[in-house]
């Protein structure tokens, strides 16, 4: 089974390797999906029903929204 590995940047993003890309069939500005159980991560391509999930609860989302918050709550 191939590894990959990535960086968190100061922003806490990453880049999805190409072997992960080629993998799940990604491209530039397709949406992922991060799926958490029992300690493990699942990462895979956003299908239409994540989509109009995160689009339901997208408004309810808010509370985090000022830089303020963002430095309070960077280390969860």
């Amino acid at each position: 089974m191939p590894t990959a590995t990535s960086r968190l940047t100061s922003k806490y993003q990453a880049t999805i390797p190409g072997i992960v890309r080629k993998a799940l069939g990604l491209h530039a500005g397709d949406a992922i999906s991060f799926e958490i159980e029992d300690g493990e991560i699942r990462l895979r391509k956003a299908r239409p029903i994540d989509l109009a999930f995160t689009n339901a609860v997208e408004g309810t989302l808010s509370e985090w929204e000022s830089d303020v918050d963002e430095e309070a709550f960077r280390e969860l």
